[in-house]
């Protein structure tokens, strides 16, 4: 069995794929998956990481200022267009995965006109427009959130929610280990700050602008800040020695951050969103402001709808995040309805359902 996932551009794209390939290789261990993304992207670096071979093409979206990487668009669509059609020939795949992504979109177009059954994967709560065009081609669509039929044939669609990393589940037996692992008190709240990767400079600054305010009120901090940097105020600077604060550019042991955590902010990416809901950590998001279709904002929105979930805009956070984070540490009960809120949607059984129907695929 030969099975090809491509996509990729961010971790929301590339984790639950690589979910997706875990899982079908537990379901069956004789398939040979090979990944194909887009070159300069982190799939590139991470996929291998994970232990599968990947390929990448020389694609990339259309940038919102002029620049060189606009120009060579449509010789960039043209190169990956012929890289995609060697890769299917020489592969021969039984089914074709796509999470999403400028790679995702050139495969799975050529895969679909060779008529090779397919399967999307969406994580958002607003489709992508890659995933949107090519639904009426695929066989089958695994989305996230209900009320997908506005996006995506009715008759296609499958409601499984995001595939996320196995060792998240089952955290609360890890709680003892992660303060120990973190060095942090077991008498304390512990709030937990995610911004991506990268990082969120409005969530980052917000934090570093409030730490006294933060630690006085008894709390203490698990901070990823990102790899970008930005400006700490010296009045702050003191506290960044305060062993109620653990500030960290990477946290590689996600499950033990979410062991440790009583509440949370974050960006309000879907597999964020998706491994919140799973651990029902009471949560403050922060969408990004300009991710495609503001599908953050409307991931946010779905679980504030249900009281789930609380929302602050980016534009909004130097002012209002501190009084937020203040107001749901002190009140017990709003950190109950939360958790409780979030319930409905966790997805525990995502990852097995989407590779059951990779397989499906395969005749």
């Amino acid at each position: 069995m030969r099975i090809i996932i491509s996509g990729g551009g961010t971790g929301g794209h590339i984790y639950p794929a690589i979910a997706i390939a875990n899982e079908i290789k537990i379901l069956r261990p004789d398939a040979e998956i090979l990944f194909v993304g887009a070159k300069g992207k982190m799939e590139m670096e991470k996929v291998p990481k994970a232990g599968y071979p990947i390929e990448g093409l020389w694609i990339s979206g259309l940038q919102r200022k002029l620049s060189l990487s606009n120009l060579l668009l449509p010789l960039k669509l043209l190169a990956s267009s012929w890289q995609a059609r060697r890769i299917l020939k020489r592969f021969k795949p039984d089914a074709v995965v796509g999470v999403g992504g400028y790679a995702s979109a050139t495969l799975l177009y050529w895969a679909t006109r060779a008529k090779i059954p397919a399967l999307i994967q969406e994580q958002n709560s607003f489709a992508g427009l890659t995933n949107r065009r090519l639904a009426s081609q695929v066989q089958r669509v695994c989305v996230s959130y209900e009320g997908m039929e506005k996006f995506f044939p009715a008759e296609k669609i499958l409601l499984t929610g995001n595939p996320v990393r196995q060792d998240i589940y089952n955290i609360a037996e890890k709680r003892a280990q992660a303060l120990q692992h973190f060095g942090l008190s077991p008498d304390k709240k512990t709030l937990l700050v995610v911004g991506g990767s990268l990082g969120a400079r409005s969530i980052n600054e917000s934090i570093a602008r409030n730490l006294d305010k933060l630690v006085e009120a008894g709390l203490q901090i698990l901070w990823q800040t990102g790899k970008n940097s930005f400006e700490h105020p010296e009045s702050t600077l003191s506290y960044l020695q305060n062993p109620a604060v653990k500030k960290t550019e990477f946290i590689y042991e996600m499950d033990l951050g979410y062991a440790v955590a009583d509440l949370v902010v974050s960006r309000a990416g879907a597999l964020a969103v998706s491994e919140l809901c799973l651990v029902q950590k009471p949560s403050i998001f922060v969408p990004y402001p300009f991710a495609a279709e503001d599908h953050q904002t409307k991931n946010a929105e779905a679980l504030v709808g249900k009281q789930a979930g609380i929302c602050i805009k980016d534009s909004e956070a130097r002012e209002q995040l501190l009084p937020a984070i203040l107001n749901l540490a002190k009140d017990g009960n709003l950190q109950k309805t939360l958790s409780e809120n979030m319930k409905p949607f966790a997805k525990p059984q995502a990852t097995r359902q989407i590779a059951e129907e990779v397989l499906k695929l395969v005749k």
